[in-house]
């Protein structure tokens, strides 16, 4: 519960989120790996010298190391390996959970489960087994014999299907990770591709996504096209699918195709979180049309997680659970939390008789629809009073008002981080119309919308349509958005974004950014209007084992210019962006490296911990070191490096001197209109300071023209 003085701060434990019904918090990964003999072909291993590796060593090492990273991240969380294409079968005590509908050729090799470490030591033990010998994977999971036929990739996607069925959560979202390097696993038998392509209906149906990873050499390459671009969707294949009109006229992405072995890991991170949507809310648009959207936040700080209270029952260590108790002071008893009230705290109290007149004059108006508060004590709220007071009264939704030019959007307009809207068929919309403030209705001339007799079925399509004519039109529009119940309504700012990528690929996808917009009170002015201030400030900095002098305050000379411009342009990023996906943060990835050493029993060396954040010194050098030795030189011989300022002396009084203040001559001119910092900087030039303003502007005017 928030401080009695925060009446304003609600719990969230009451807050119903929309997308209840459609969103779960645990996530269920299957593996798919091929075990073809392709798979289990030996090469040299790219990162330890003189072994021998193999495809399914890769796949069955990406496994790993999601599971590692999801005991911190999602330790809820179930992972799975299923194996085709090998003659290994589950026995009885194997395949316990799933029965006997397992297709043939297939293998469960890692039962859907919660995150554990003895599964993960398992597959640890299984993988430095192979390390050491590299037949051991074609020994553990044989392959199918010369001459056989693969497995249809139907019978795979059923298998997955009945397993998913079998082991995993009811409530939880399901992906299944399909891992392989054959790009026309059934040649010249194109029958076998419409089972395929029903039963990834049937899986999607059960509301399974299917992740394809392809793995791609220089000696075999994948294409795509031969087989899967007829069989998967494209929205199986892409982390952020597009709102296409028709699905089936699109491509499979070819950039899933994995050129190098090293790039299977980093695929897999990337699609080890689910895309979980933070709200599910109606899109309203003027006389009464609504179109279902689902919101997700782009970025989100990842933070370390929350520890937790443990018992000692001296046998074992059970979780504490913590819950929350409201006990009255003055009878100590727990109150429910239906009696909590929520008070305001004004200022000082109001004198005693005050406080008994209001008190007569409250029962003579006894029985008023308001409620009046004596002065000088606190008033009190219900929790639903004070949603009320959040919400204006208004329902989750988000509401159009207008449009607008994009030249109208300033960069500093956006205050918060944007969510990213996309449409969705099964968002419930508003049940009643709701109406909106009188405020409101200046901004567009509608009125509120009437109840929907059942729920429409083109919000894709509408979605589509308004966002291919704002973007078309470069318009953005105005809209006031109330995303939860227990959250207070904004104005925001929906901003097109259009499809980007080539042809069978997405770049960007398609969709609004709802910008919030600041109000009137979160404006800020810049400090500095005009020029910049003189102040010299010198100091010394260390680049790269050069004493460089900086000079702060001061404009550089052409010489100076040019050559810092030199070196800068030598360490300047690739493609002028900086790639977040390839700098993880090097304080979480230090306590995750720890956490995950102790939960293994392993030894964990922090020399070993490589931080991608750190500058490559070396490279930097080589590459701009003579450039910084010229700017040195040329920042040396500068006339305004020559100018440093003594630090004042610490620990002494003084008075106030002319030297205290300092003004830049180019603000005081800037300023000069204005009539403003007149006694200031007069001070700064041991000018008289008395008199009136006329005699003051007068002093100023003197001294400039006398410093042209």
């Amino acid at each position: 519960m928030p401080p009695f003085d925060d009446w304003n701060n609600i719990d969230d434990d009451d807050e119903e989120l929309q997308d209840a019904p459609f969103e779960s918090k645990r996530d269920v990964i299957l593996f798919c790996i091929d075990c073809a003999p392709s798979m289990l072909a030996p090469h040299d291993d790219p990162t330890y010298e003189d072994l021998q590796s193999c495809h399914l060593y890769t796949a069955l090492d990406g496994a790993l190391q999601i599971q590692k990273r999801k005991v911190l991240v999602g330790p809820g969380d179930c992972v799975g390996i299923l194996l085709f294409n090998t003659t290994r079968k589950n026995g009885r005590e194997e395949g316990k959970g799933v029965g006997s509908e397992i297709k043939a050729g297939t293998f469960v090799f890692q039962h859907i489960a919660p995150i554990s470490a003895p599964a993960i030591q398992a597959l640890m033990q299984l993988l430095e087994a192979a390390r050491d010998d590299p037949a051991h994977l074609a020994t553990a999971f044989p392959p199918l014999p010369a001459g056989t036929p693969r497995v249809p990739l139907g019978d795979v996607f059923t298998s997955a299907n009945w397993v998913l069925r079998d082991e995993a959560p009811k409530a939880a979202s399901k992906r299944v990770f399909l891992v392989t390097d054959c790009d026309d696993p059934h040649a010249g038998a194109g029958r076998l591709a419409t089972p395929a392509r029903t039963t990834l209906v049937d899986l999607r149906e059960a509301g399974v996504g299917v992740e394809p990873f392809f793995i791609s050499t220089p000696e075999a390459p994948f294409d795509p096209a031969k087989f899967y671009s007829s069989i998967l969707l494209p929205t199986d294949s892409s982390d952020s699918p597009s709102p296409a009109e028709d699905d089936d006229e699109a491509g499979l992405p070819a950039r899933l195709s994995i050129t190098r072995i090293a790039d299977l890991l980093a695929q897999l991170r990337v699609h080890e979180v689910p895309k979980r949507a933070l709200f599910s809310t109606p899109l309203a648009f003027p006389g009464g049309l609504q179109i279902g959207v689902k919101g997700y936040g782009l970025v989100t700080e990842q933070k370390r997680g929350a520890y937790k209270y443990f018992v000692d029952l001296g046998d074992r260590l059970a979780p504490a659970g913590v819950r929350s108790v409201y006990v009255d002071e003055e009878h100590q008893r727990a109150v429910p939390r239906a009696e909590i009230a929520y008070g305001m705290a004004l200022g000082a109290t109001a004198a005693q008789n005050q406080a008994e007149d209001d008190d007569e004059d409250d029962e003579k108006a006894g029985g008023g629809m308001a409620r009046r508060v004596p002065a000088g004590s606190r008033p009190f709220f219900t929790a639903e009073e004070v949603r009320a007071f959040r919400t204006l009264g208004l329902e989750p939704g988000i509401r159009l008002l207008g449009f607008k030019d994009l030249g109208e959007l300033a960069f500093e307009d956006q205050v918060k981080h944007a969510l990213f809207l996309y449409p969705d068929e099964m968002v419930r919309l508003l049940p009643v119309p709701v109406p909106l403030p009188p405020s409101l209705f200046c901004l567009a001339d509608f009125s509120p919308p009437a109840p929907p007799a059942q729920a429409y079925a083109g919000s894709r399509r509408t979605f589509t349509a308004l966002l291919r004519s704002m973007a078309a039109k470069s318009k953005f529009a105005l809209a006031l958005a109330l995303t939860r119940r227990n959250a207070s309504p904004i104005f925001c700012a929906l901003l097109p974004q259009r499809e980007e990528g080539g042809a069978g690929e997405w770049g960007e996808p398609g969709g609004f950014h709802l910008v919030p917009l600041p109000f009137a009170d979160d404006l800020r002015a810049a400090p500095v209007e005009a020029a910049c201030r003189g102040a010299f400030a010198a100091f010394r900095v260390s680049v790269l084992g050069w004493e460089l002098i900086v000079v702060g305050g001061l404009v550089a000379g052409d010489e100076a210019v040019a050559a810092a411009g030199a070196w800068i342009g030598k360490l300047c990023v690739k493609n002028g962006a900086y790639p977040p996906d390839s700098y993880p943060n090097p304080a979480l990835a230090y306590h995750n490296a720890q956490l995950e050493a102790s939960a293994f029993s392993e030894e964990f060396d922090s020399e070993a911990f490589e931080d991608a954040t750190l500058p490559k010194v070396d490279v930097m050098h080589k590459r701009a070191g003579p450039l910084l030795a010229a700017w040195k030189d040329a920042l040396g011989d500068d006339a305004a490096a020559q100018q440093v300022a003594a630090p004042a002396k610490a620990g002494t009084k003084r008075k106030a001197a002319a030297s205290d203040v300092n003004v830049d001559e180019g603000e005081i001119r800037s300023k000069y209109e204005e009539g403003t910092l007149l006694k200031d900087f007069l001070k700064s030039k041991s000018l008289p300071v008395s008199g009136k303003k006329g005699d003051l502007m007068e002093r100023i005017a003197e001294w400039l023209d006398a410093h042209p």
